[in-house]
């Protein structure tokens, strides 16, 4: 929702200040000029990235007009799932958990977090971890290690999306410019004409160069660096799971693990300790009459 009121904001204040200055509104609608600078930057795309960095593209930048999901309730929710993981296992055996990891869908432990099965990367980095410590080979540093490498590697794809579009981006104003020169071209052709032509002519040319600033610094560069945030939010998220886990492999009892999680959250999403320890021991309530 912020995007969409920041672009509009931006294109607000462009015109607004345009028409302040009594210009006419009608020089500005040039459709050849965006389809150049607009159909050349698609283009630069298409050669630039393979399919799965368009996917990515698109879904980041889908998810940028949602709004980020990370937010102190999702930590929070994030926290006590895996308590109570950590709860289930302390109680029935790392053993117990080897159905609910290999069919989650089904799981009475994972259903009931709909974030959780929604998220398949994080549904399988969790899953994935415990199956890992089940063969009982893996040291706490190596699992440390191994996830952080998992992370990474994840978020080296997620930046992918953006780092393409502040490529395109940058090339804007390079567009603005070939459009411009085109339409010197044609203005150049219409010498000797009416100047009410020729200057209308000059006119649509000026406009492309920019129309090529305006969509860099106005429209694709903040885009990029809203998925970049977005990105790094996702990495911050990540990370705190990634101490829970580890934590509770080194034998942490599973309030002290996510009580490590949590102080890895980032302070304006980190929920209070008195947040947690209530929503831990609604969990334990909750799973009792289960386990009796």
């Amino acid at each position: 929702m912020f995007v969409i009121i920041g672009i509009l904001v931006v294109f607000g204040s462009v015109i607004g200040g345009f028409l302040m200055e009594h210009g006419e509104l009608m020089v500005l609608v040039q459709p050849a000029e965006y389809v150049i600078i607009l159909g050349a930057a698609l283009g630069t795309i298409l050669v630039a990235n393979p399919p799965s960095v368009l996917k990515g593209m698109i879904s980041s930048l889908l998810g940028t007009l949602k709004g980020s999901p990370y937010s102190r309730k999702l930590y929070l929710e994030a926290l006590k799932a895996l308590y109570e993981v950590f709860q289930y296992i302390r109680k029935n055996g790392l053993a117990k958990l080897e159905q609910d990891i290999e069919k989650p869908a089904e799981s009475e432990l994972f259903k009931p977090h709909a974030w959780l099965m929604k998220d398949r990367y994080t549904l399988d980095f969790v899953c994935d971890t415990f199956r890992m410590t089940m063969t009982g080979h893996v040291q706490p540093f190596e699992l440390d290690q191994m996830l952080e490498h998992d992370i990474e590697v994840h978020h080296h794809e997620n930046e992918e999306p953006a780092h393409s579009l502040q490529t395109v981006a940058d090339a804007l104003p390079g567009l603005g410019i070939v459009a411009a020169v085109l339409g010197v071209v044609i203005t150049m052709g219409s010498l000797g004409g009416p100047p009410e032509e020729i200057g209308h002519k000059v006119a649509a040319a000026l406009v492309g160069t920019f129309l090529g600033i305006l969509f860099c610094y106005g429209v694709f560069s903040p885009l990029a660096s809203a998925i970049q945030k977005g990105n790094k939010q996702r990495l911050e998220f990540l990370m705190c799971l990634k101490g829970a886990l580890v934590a509770s492999v080194k034998g942490a009892a599973p309030i002290l693990a996510v009580e490590h999680a949590r102080r890895l959250a980032p302070p304006h999403v980190r929920p209070s300790f008195a947040e947690l320890e209530e929503a831990c021991k609604g969990a334990g309530a909750a799973a009792k009459p289960e386990a009796a």
